[in-house]
C-alpha cells in the first residue's frame, strides 16, 4: 500500500467516523431520542482518530515533512471532517507519494530507522501499528473521555 493510499484510506475513515459521531450527537442532544450513536461512533471515532495519528506520524517520517506540515496534518483530525480537504490538498501538492522512501535504506535518524523497519515487512508494520493503536486507545480510555 502506497503512502497516498494509506493516508487517504485513514483520512476518509476518520471523516466518516466524525460524521457518525456528529449524527449520534444530534440524536442525543437535539432530538433526545438515543445515546447509541454517541456510544458506538464515539468509540469507533476514537480508535480511527488514533489510527490517523499513527499513520500521519509514519507518513511524516517517511516523506520527510517539515514540522509545520506534520502538525497541520495532525491538527486536521481535530475539526470535524477536516482530514478530507487536508488529504485532497496533500495529494495535489505531492506531499504523499506512490512509493515508500524508507525501506530501501533507513540509516539516518532513529525515526527513519524505526519507520524503515516497520515498512520493510508490511505484515510486521501492520501488526505493530495495530498494537500501537490498541495501546494508545487503551491509554485514552484510562485517562477518560474529554468531558468527564
Amino acid at each position: 500500500m502506497s503512502p497516498t493510499r494509506l493516508f487517504r484510506t485513514v483520512a476518509i475513515a476518520e471523516a466518516v467516523t466524525w460524521t457518525g459521531l456528529l449524527l449520534g450527537m444530534f440524536l442525543k442532544y437535539v432530538t433526545e431520542t438515543t445515546e447509541a450513536g454517541v456510544r458506538v461512533f464515539g468509540m469507533l471515532h476514537g480508535v480511527v482518530f488514533v489510527a490517523y495519528v499513527v499513520t500521519t506520524a509514519v507518513v511524516w517520517v517517511d516523506r520527510r515533512w517539515s514540522a509545520g506540515r506534520g502538525v497541520l496534518a495532525l491538527a486536521a483530525a481535530i475539526p470535524p471532517l477536516a482530514t478530507l480537504p487536508l488529504e485532497w490538498w496533500a495529494v495535489r501538492r505531492g506531499w504523499l507519494g506512490d512509493a515508500w522512501r524508507l525501506p530501501a535504506g533507513a540509516t539516518r535518524s532513529l525515526p527513519d530507522r524505526v519507520v524503515g523497519w516497520l515498512l520493510a515487512n508490511p505484515l510486521r508494520g501492520l501488526g505493530v501499528g495495530l498494537v500501537a493503536v490498541a495501546a494508545l486507545t487503551g491509554l485514552a480510555l484510562v485517562v477518560g473521555p474529554p468531558t468527564s
